[in-house]
């Protein structure tokens, strides 16, 4: 049985939004298993559903580089928020952004790329390290492309030109006016940053999350004792009102929420002159899905001590 601590309780009701003493027993239930026991309460009627982010655990900083129908989105993590702050690292991101935009966006061709000023991407990685004496390292990158229109992008909590802790970027196709298309992708990409949409459109969500909700939703229903037809019914009208939540296009626009994403998008092709096409996004937050090591600081002076 593993042990269900104070930390693992906090975390699930934070997911959640259940009740203290119903995660303890969901975490028991389930032997400590975050995502199971964040079903068995969704099941239960307990929770809503789990929120897409994971624990963000890393430091370091988001970088984008972007040149008319092409940009890049890159992640450099380091140990301490104070290494983000120094300039050597966020040169040292953006140069790398810079190299993505060129070479793609495989993380080890990145690595072997040229630097600007001699060597390797990998190689000013190291000798960064060697330099401020903390580890570093290329986590990710993504790139979007279009054969025409724009690739917008927005950084939020920017710390400088290009350099971030979210990033995001939007490919929009079109051979509209160029303005137009540029201030519709920025809002997009705002929204991207704020609703952190699950995929763009229902045809794009991953088959196993759409099953693993079907499971949760039919669970959830079977409970009230209706029958089986009805039941499929609650279950078809449950996944739409997930995809409305979770697919960009379908999602209230946070810059006029009485319209969907792709409702404004189709009135600012109007503006454009010439249809509009949302072909992507990508969004980067700083270390999402990483769980770094949490120390007890006074346990750690007390043994230091011998105490």
């Amino acid at each position: 049985m593993a042990e269900i601590t104070a930390s693992m309780v906090k975390e699930l009701r934070e997911k959640t939004d259940a009740g203290m003493m119903d995660c303890k027993a969901a975490l028991n239930e389930t032997d400590g298993d975050m995502e199971a026991a964040i079903d068995l309460l969704r099941k239960k009627g307990l929770a809503k559903a789990a929120k897409k982010a994971g624990r963000v655990a890393a430091e370091g900083l988001v970088g984008i580089a972007a040149a008319g129908p092409k940009a890049v989105v890159v992640e450099l993590n380091s140990e301490t928020d104070f290494v983000a702050r120094n300039d050597a690292f966020q040169a040292l991101v953006r140069n790398t952004a810079g190299v993505a935009l060129k070479v793609g966006s495989d993380v080890e061709t990145i690595k072997s790329a040229s630097y600007p000023g001699g060597g390797t991407v990998q190689e000013a990685i190291a000798n960064l390290v060697a330099t401020i004496g903390e580890n570093m390292s290329l986590r990710r990158a993504a790139s979007l492309q279009v054969s025409a229109g724009v690739v917008s992008s927005y950084l939020h909590n920017a710390v400088g030109d290009g350099l971030g802790k979210i990033g995001v970027i939007v490919a929009l196709e079109s051979t509209g006016n160029a303005e137009a298309l540029a201030t519709i992708g920025k809002q997009v990409a705002m929204h991207v940053a704020a609703a952190n949409p699950l995929a763009l459109d229902s045809a794009s969500v991953d088959p196993a999350v759409i099953a693993r909700e079907r499971n949760v939703l039919a669970e959830k229903a079977k409970a009230t004792g209706k029958p089986d037809n009805v039941i499929e019914k609650i279950v078809e009208s449950g996944l739409k009102t997930f995809f409305k939540e979770v697919c960009l296009v379908d999602q209230p626009f946070i810059h006029d929420p009485g319209k969907t994403v792709l409702q404004a998008v189709n009135e600012a092709a109007r503006t454009a002159g010439a249809p509009i096409v949302l072909k992507g996004f990508v969004r980067y937050a700083l270390g999402e899905g990483i769980e770094k090591e949490t120390t007890d600081f006074a346990a750690e002076v007390a043994a230091a001590a011998g105490g």
